[in-house]
C-alpha cells in the first residue's frame, strides 16, 4: 500500500495557467524524495488555470485540482485546500513564482523536529529581500503591516506573508475560527488561533512575477481591512452585517438627495418624490453592497436584476416593519427617539437576514 503525502503545498490561482507548469517542476526539484502533493485552488480561471491543472495531474499523481464556481477570494480558497488534503504538513504559496520552493524543506524539517506550529517564509527577516517590490506595493505593505500589531505577535516580522507551513494540529485549532476574509490568511491564522502559536521565520528573497498579473488592489486592500474588522469586532456582530449599516447609512443621503432635488428643485409633488427617492436609494444600496459588502458573490446579468428585485422587496417590507415596531413603541408612551431607533434596528436586521439568504445566498 502507497503511503499518502506527508507534505501538501496549498496554491490558490486564478489566471495562472502559464505559472502552474514551472511551479510543479520547481516543487519537484526542490522536495526530491519527500511524500507530497500539490493542490491548486482555482476561482474558476477565464484562462483555463483548471484545464491545465487537469492536464498535468492526468501524468502526475502529486498534481491535484480544486475548481470553485461562482466564489472567489484568496483565504477562502486556502482553507478550502487545506481542508481537502489528509497531509500532517501544510504549506502556503503563491502561483507567480515570487516564493522560493527551496525554503519548503528547511520549513518541514523545523516542524518535524522542533516545536512549532508555523514555519514563515519572511521578507523582513535579517537576510530577506524584497527588491522586487515597486514602491507604491512597499508603502501598501509596510501599512498593512503596521495596522495588524494588535492581532499578532509583536516579534512576528512578516505577519502579511503568503508563503508558509503549519501542521494539521494548528490548523484545526484555529480553521472554525477563521474569517476566510481577503488574501491574507497568515494573519487570519494567528488572529483566530485559540492558543497563541510557536513560530519560526525563515528569509528568503521574494521574487519577481512569472507570467500574468498582480492581484494585490484596491479591492484586496479593501478585503483587507474587512479581515481586520472581523477580527475586531466579528465576535460580537457578522462584519457584513457592520458594511451593510455604513452602505444604509449611505443610503440616507442619497434618500435625501433625489427628495429635495425632485421636490425642491423640480417643484414634484411630495408623494411622488419620496417614492422615487426611495426606490433611488434602494438601487443605490442595492448596487453597494452588491460591489462591496458581497464582493466574493457579486450578482451579474440577470442574477443581477433578480438580485435587485428580490432586495426592493424585502427591503420595502423592512420598512413596514420599521415604521410597524417605532409606532408601537411610541405608542406606549415609549420615548420618539428610541422608539425611531428600535424601529430603525429592526428593519435593518431584517433587511441583512433576507437579503442575505435570498439575494446574494451568503453563510456569514
Amino acid at each position: 500500500m502507497t503511503a499518502g503525502p506527508q507534505l501538501a503545498i496549498i496554491v490558490p490561482t486564478f489566471n495562472e495557467a502559464a505559472n502552474v507548469g514551472v511551479l510543479v517542476d520547481r516543487l519537484h526539484a526542490a522536495l526530491g524524495d519527500t511524500r507530497w502533493e500539490v493542490v491548486f485552488v482555482d476561482d474558476d480561471s477565464p484562462d483555463g488555470t483548471a484545464a491545465e491543472v487537469r492536464r498535468m495531474a492526468r501524468q502526475n499523481p502529486a498534481v491535484r485540482c480544486v475548481q470553485r464556481i461562482r466564489r472567489r477570494g484568496l483565504a477562502s480558497a486556502c482553507i478550502e485546500g487545506m481542508l481537502s488534503t489528509s497531509a500532517p504538513y501544510i504549506a502556503v504559496m503563491d502561483a507567480d513564482l515570487q516564493h522560493d520552493p527551496s525554503l519548503l524543506p528547511a520549513m518541514l524539517s523545523l516542524l518535524e523536529n522542533e516545536n512549532l506550529d508555523v514555519v514563515i517564509g519572511s521578507r523582513y527577516a535579517e537576510g530577506g529581500n524584497v527588491s522586487s517590490f515597486a514602491t507604491d506595493r512597499a508603502a501598501k505593505s509596510a501599512l498593512a503591516t503596521r495596522l495588524s500589531r494588535g492581532l499578532v505577535p509583536a516579534d512576528l516580522k512578516d505577519p502579511m506573508s503568503g508563503f508558509f507551513m503549519m501542521t494539521r494540529d494548528a490548523l484545526e485549532g484555529a480553521v472554525r475560527h477563521l474569517s476566510g476574509t481577503g488574501f491574507k490568511i497568515l494573519l487570519d491564522l494567528f488572529a483566530s488561533s485559540p492558543r497563541p502559536l510557536m513560530f519560526r521565520e525563515l528569509p528568503y528573497n521574494f521574487g519577481k512575477r512569472y507570467a500574468g498579473e498582480s492581484k494585490l488592489d484596491n479591492r484586496a486592500l479593501w478585503d483587507y481591512g474587512m479581515l481586520l474588522l472581523d477580527k475586531l469586532v466579528g465576535r460580537f456582530v457578522p462584519v457584513r452585517f457592520v458594511v451593510f449599516i455604513m452602505v444604509g447609512g449611505l443610503g440616507i443621503f442619497v434618500h435625501m438627495a433625489i427628495l429635495a432635488a425632485l421636490h425642491e428643485g423640480l417643484g414634484q409633488s411630495f408623494l411622488a418624490s419620496q417614492a422615487w427617492a426611495t426606490l433611488v436609494a434602494m438601487t443605490a444600496n442595492f448596487m453597494l453592497n452588491n460591489i462591496v459588502t458581497y464582493r466574493d458573490l457579486a450578482l451579474k446579468g440577470w442574477a443581477w436584476v433578480r438580485g435587485w428585485f428580490s432586495f426592493v422587496l424585502a427591503c420595502s417590507v423592512g420598512a413596514v416593519a420599521n415604521v410597524g415596531v417605532a409606532t408601537w413603541l411610541f405608542s406606549q408612551e415609549s420615548d420618539w427617539f428610541l422608539a425611531g431607533l428600535a424601529g430603525i434596528l429592526v428593519g435593518a436586521v431584517w433587511n441583512y437576514a433576507v437579503t442575505r439568504t435570498y439575494t446574494w445566498h451568503a453563510n456569514g
